[in-house]
Parts: structure tokens; C-alpha cells; sequence
């Protein structure tokens, strides 16, 4: 089932507000890890738990193959990896929603040990092949040619087990001359299968978005990568409330410098 991002500049507004307490708990939780470090120089428990708690994802490509493009980062100035095991990598899809609770109960059940953690292996070998063919590509249009490099994603997706199933609307559509819709489900019949809603989002981002808007935040070193939705398409960070903010701030000193200098 493919989950597709609003793409208006009022939903990227609301999202980056929205993700504005996840980076403040980042920044408190990094400013926090010198005091975890015990007179040995080994790390106090205490004080990892207390870091683990700001790994919610940032959700803010406005694409969800972007956004798995960005669990693993250098969001600030730390790289982070979000998707270190079998069981960060449900937790992610999770946020994401490209799955549900009730299918991650169901494969934590189901899978032997090691399996869920293989399939993260296979998950962050798929993410890095996918993040050379976006970095060669971003920027420019995404010509027809370029099908030639895409066979490790076709592969993936030659595996799905999608079907269709009509369902009721929502109460919102109760009154419509419609009553019902088509909605995608897949048989989750594997752990491995955890792949194919990642495959899926890639495949969206490289059939109906613009390759031109996709790039990456320009203040260094943050690494993250979004698609540009903004009106005259002049995002250039990922976040205007840290990057941005931060960017402006050390414009701002440099004139503030070039300024004292030229007086004495």
C-alpha cells in the first residue's frame, strides 16, 4: 500500500512545528551525554537511557522515502542511525505509518530470533543503495534512462503481495453519493515483507515527484533531505526552526564581525 504526504505548505508548516519539541529533546538530551560520563571514562547507563528517549524520527522530507533516507543523520551535529535493529526498524515504520501497530505485534510474534534483525541489515543496505541514486539525481530531472539503475528496487517490489479490498467511508463521507472506496492491504506473511513498504515509498517518490525540488538541507553538517513543496520552491532547510534559525544566526555574527572590523 503506498502512503503518499500532503504536500501543501501549510501541512509542512504544521509537521515542522510539530517536530520542533523532537529537536529540542535532541539538543538537551546531547548536551546531557557529557554528564554521563563517569570519572573512568565509561558511559553512565542512566544518562544512555535518558539519550535514547529523543529517537522519535524526524519526519520532515515531505516524502516517506526521504524520510527513510534520513534515519540515519547528521540532523545537528552528532550522526544519528535510527534503525540500528530489528525492532527500531518497526518502530520507525511505525511513526512513519507504514505500518500499524497491529502488524508489528504480529511480526515481534511471529519472527524468530535474529530475523527481524537481519531484515534491518537488509533494510539499510536498501536505504544507502537508494540514497546513492537520490544524490546522483537530485536537482535535475529525473530522465527515463535512469530505469536502467533501478533493477535492486524493481526486485524488491516484484515480491509484494498487495491486494484490494472495498471497505465503507469514513463518517465524513456519509452523506456522499459514494459510500464506499478501494483501499490496498498486504499479507504480511514475513518479516522480510517489512521491505515492501519501503520499496513502495521509493517508488512513489520516483514516479510522482519532481526531481528537480528534491534537496538537501544547506546548512552544514546537517544532512537531511526533503522535497520543496514551497511556493516559488525556495526551501532551502530542512527545519526553519533549527537549521534556518541557526544559519541566520551565524549570517548575522559574520556581518556583526565584518562590521567591527572595518571600524578599527
Amino acid at each position: 500500500m503506498r502512503h503518499r504526504v500532503g504536500g501543501s505548505h501549510r501541512a509542512h508548516r504544521a509537521l515542522e512545528r510539530s517536530e520542533t519539541s523532537k529537536w529540542a529533546v535532541y539538543r538537551l538530551s546531547m548536551a546531557r551525554v557529557d554528564w554521563g560520563m563517569a570519572a573512568d571514562g565509561k558511559r553512565n547507563t542512566r544518562f544512555e537511557l535518558a539519550t535514547d528517549r529523543r529517537r522519535s524520527p524526524f519526519l520532515i522530507a515531505d516524502a516517506r522515502a526521504l524520510d527513510f533516507l534520513n534515519s540515519v543523520a547528521t540532523p545537528v551535529d552528532t550522526p544519528l542511525e535510527w534503525i540500528e535493529s530489528g525492532q527500531d526498524l518497526l518502530s520507525w515504520l511505525v511513526a512513519a505509518g507504514l505500518i500499524s501497530p497491529s502488524v508489528r505485534a504480529g511480526l515481534q510474534k511471529s519472527a524468530v530470533p535474529g530475523e527481524l534483525d537481519a531484515v534491518a541489515a537488509q533494510a539499510r543496505a536498501l536505504r544507502e543503495w537508494f540514497r546513492s541514486f537520490v544524490q546522483e539525481h537530485k536537482g535535475n530531472p529525473l530522465r527515463q534512462d535512469a530505469v536502467k539503475e533501478l533493477d535492486p528496487l524493481n526486485r524488491v517490489l516484484a515480491r509484494d503481495e498487495a491486494f484490494g479490498q472495498i471497505i465503507p467511508r469514513d463518517r465524513r463521507h456519509r452523506r456522499a453519493p459514494i459510500q464506499f472506496t478501494w483501499r490496498f492491504e498486504r499479507r504480511w506473511r514475513s518479516p522480510d515483507t517489512l521491505l515492501l513498504p519501503i520499496a513502495s515509498a521509493m517508488a512513489d517518490l520516483i514516479c510522482e515527484e519532481d526531481f528537480t525540488q528534491v534537496k538537501a538541507c544547506e546548512r552544514s553538517p546537517c544532512t537531511l533531505l526533503f522535497v520543496d513543496r514551497t511556493r516559488g520552491h525556495a526551501r532551502r532547510w530542512c527545519s526553519m526552526t533549527i537549521c534556518g534559525n541557526r544559519a541566520k544566526q551565524a549570517s548575522h555574527r559574520a556581518r556583526a564581525r565584518r562590521l567591527k572590523s572595518g571600524r578599527h
